[in-house]
């Protein structure tokens, strides 16, 4: 049974910024090429072209999942993501999300990834689109499709600032009396 609030529920926790999160992704690929390159160090030299492949794809892609899922399940938020005073929360409850909304995510971003070439010629193909209109503003959708959510990924997870966090359920004390009763939060 849930508390009924006491006030306004607070609004949740706004993503954090481009910049912040930017410099979480750099640092998470670095601990990894860093973790792989001293693991692989030792067994390189006598590798061939497919097996040092292998020898280097394997671990990356563990850590990467170790870093990215099984951690953030755990405490939240990834070691890049720690560093930069970065959160991982489930929308629109601000919990803390579950292995299988990280593991969805992750296998997006993997797949996602041999794509970000196309990713970045997409604002030129649109204003070579021909129909006349010009580029959209950054933002916009075509008519007729409905607007997601634009600070949530396709998991339904955002990554929020620590301070922004521990504001909101502060707030979520206060309304409801609890830390965040009937919130689903976790802490």
């Amino acid at each position: 049974m849930t508390t009924p609030p006491i006030g306004p529920l607070p609004r949740t926790p706004p993503r954090a910024g481009d910049m912040r999160r930017f410099l979480a992704v750099g640092l998470d690929c670095y601990l990894c090429l860093l973790t792989v390159g001293l693991l692989a160090r030792s067994h390189a030299h006598a590798a061939t072209g497919p097996q040092l492949a292998g020898l280097i794809l394997g671990p990356a892609l563990a850590f990467s999942f170790l870093n990215q899922v099984v951690l953030t399940a755990l405490i939240g938020a990834g070691a890049g993501k720690l560093i930069m005073g970065i959160r991982v929360i489930g929308l629109p409850d601000a919990g803390r999300p579950g292995l299988g909304r990280l593991t969805r995510r992750w296998l997006h971003g993997m797949a996602r990834l041999p794509l970000q070439p196309c990713y970045w010629l997409r604002p030129l193909r649109s204003g070579f689109s021909g129909t006349g209109e010009g580029p959209r503003p950054a933002g916009s959708t075509p008519p007729g499709r409905p607007r997601a959510d634009p600070s949530a990924d396709l998991s339904g997870l955002r990554q929020v600032r620590r301070s922004d966090l521990a504001a909101y359920r502060s707030a979520c004390e206060t309304v409801y009396g609890t830390a965040g009763a009937g919130q689903g939060q976790r802490r």
